[in-house]
């Protein structure tokens, strides 16, 4: 009976201190499945990131945002879901270096997509209610700005949760052949407001004022109002632009908030057998969210699926190719 006991540790020569192996193990068929969406994200994320840096017309910045998220949705593929998916099916032989580096990803990488789902939904809310001083207020250089700074907070942010793994490279874990973080309520409960419940607030709340607005633009367009067009000097086309702008942009916000919202809401529950089962799913869907939203762009942009083209044929290798009109 102890030999059986022994044959499910990940380490049976140290029975005391060795983590058991995972029961019941996922089925071959969802491990390569979710290695095939891991390299399916990398992909389609890396022709995101090709096209908005190769062809000058797309460096706007809403685009510069949209690079920032596809950063992080390639990283999700490239260094977060592999490992998860190793954690999950097998204990954890890769050492405590690789697994303090992949904690502090897991929680830089998430915290850097929420901030860049923020600072989409604020590009959105100035571009629509405030179209006058929209060229002023958000240039590509400030774009750029809040970006790096997003990643920045992110980075300070993720150091809260790690601060002991210097000094304490086994404080993340109960046992040997395991790789997760062990936080402290307080901790938990503060990641909660800062990367769930705060930005989905501020995301909810701008869109319902870009909605609002939306709805009256539509309407003075519809019945040619005349004194609207000129008082906010944007023309009917320019409003439809940033209308079905804001639209699809809309579409890629919800998407993330439906597969971000399980994972958080999972924390308020008690644990139990259920609910663990639950969180596997929940997480998958979360990092399942960086594979869609290339989806989402080839559905919603057309310059999304020119510039795929042009990638793919190897006309971008062409001199001058950097100034073809994408849109």
């Amino acid at each position: 009976m102890e030999v059986e006991d022994r044959a499910e540790l990940c380490f049976p020569q140290f029975p005391n201190t060795s983590c058991r192996k995972p029961s019941p193990p996922w089925p071959q068929t969802v491990t390569i499945m979710l290695y095939s969406i891991s390299l399916i994200t990398v992909a389609l994320n890396m022709l995101i990131i090709i096209s908005i840096s190769h062809f000058r017309q797309l460096h706007t910045p809403t685009n510069i945002l949209l690079l920032s998220l596809a950063v992080s949705d390639l990283l999700v593929g490239l260094v977060l879901m592999p490992p998860e998916v190793l954690r999950r099916t097998s204990c954890w032989f890769l050492g405590d270096f690789v697994c303090a580096t992949r904690i502090l990803l897991s929680l830089i990488i998430p915290s850097a997509s929420i901030g860049d789902i923020v600072l989409i939904s604020v590009d959105r809310y100035v571009a629509i209610c405030d179209p006058l001083h929209y060229t002023t207020k958000f240039t590509a250089r400030k774009a750029k700005f809040c970006v790096c700074l997003c990643w920045l907070c992110s980075f300070t942010y993720s150091l809260l949760f790690v601060k002991d793994l210097p000094t304490q490279p086994g404080s993340y874990k109960f046992c040997y052949g395991e790789c997760f973080i062990v936080s402290h309520d307080i901790l938990l409960l503060f990641d909660l407001l800062v990367n769930f419940l705060v930005p989905v607030t501020v995301i909810i709340a701008l869109y319902l004022r870009i909605f609002a607005v939306a709805v009256s633009q539509a309407r003075a367009m519809r019945s040619h109002i005349t004194a609207v067009t000129l008082q906010h000097s944007v023309t009917p086309k320019a409003k439809k632009s940033e209308l079905k702008a804001a639209r699809n942009l809309g579409v890629l916000v919800v998407v993330f908030l439906i597969c971000l919202c399980p994972l958080y809401t999972i924390k308020l529950m008690d644990y139990n057998w259920i609910v663990a089962l639950i969180d596997t799913f929940s997480y998958i869907l979360y990092l399942s969210n960086s594979c869609l939203n290339p989806v989402i762009y080839a559905f919603l942009y057309p310059w999304f699926r020119k510039a795929v083209k042009l990638i793919v044929t190897l006309q971008i290798l062409q001199p001058g190719s950097s100034e073809t009109n994408m849109l």
